[in-house]
């Protein structure tokens, strides 16, 4: 099965900080945790997207949040600067790749702006959670593809085995 995977859960320094939130090395995930990981890697076609740095951001970058989460969106860093536009192309390219190649699944990183799909930071800068999803995350949801984050791979895996 065709898996559009996170690039910074992949290990690639893509992150707003310049790092990545690898699973393979990551201290906070279980030997199973990385096993499963591992088996969906080498069993699947991985597609790397990472939707900040498809939408023109760089690496580092000034963190950013979702202060609107319905239409009209609006992300903004902690600086306050408007950043919707990069993070509404990221979300564009991510949903074009899918279709491109009939992807109908994803693992993204949760609680991002871009690709949260659980949960998402309140728009606060004060590491408050809410119920939420990233404007990738959300843009996929609404075209069909199934959307999991690292802390779902057992779910991930049972999906990717019953289709």
């Amino acid at each position: 099965m065709k898996v559009l995977v996170s690039s910074c859960l992949l290990g690639e320094d893509v992150r707003y900080d310049g790092n990545n939130s690898s699973i393979t090395m990551g201290s906070s995930f279980t030997f199973s945790q990385k096993e499963i990981f591992m088996d969906i890697l080498c069993d699947n076609e991985i597609y790397s997207f990472c939707p900040e740095v498809s939408g023109g951001l760089g690496v580092p970058r000034v963190k950013s949040e979702i202060v609107s989460a319905n239409k009209p969106f609006k992300v903004e860093t902690i600086e306050e600067k408007d950043v919707t536009i990069p993070f509404l192309i990221g979300a564009k390219n991510a949903l074009d790749i899918c279709k491109e190649e009939d992807i109908k699944v994803a693992l993204l990183k949760s609680k991002s702006p871009s690709c949260g799909n659980i949960e998402i930071y309140d728009g606060t800068f004060s590491n408050n959670l809410i119920e939420g999803q990233g404007l990738t995350a959300r843009l996929l949801e609404e075209n069909g593809i199934k959307v999991f984050n690292e802390t779902q791979l057992e779910s991930l895996n049972q999906f990717i085995q019953s289709n």
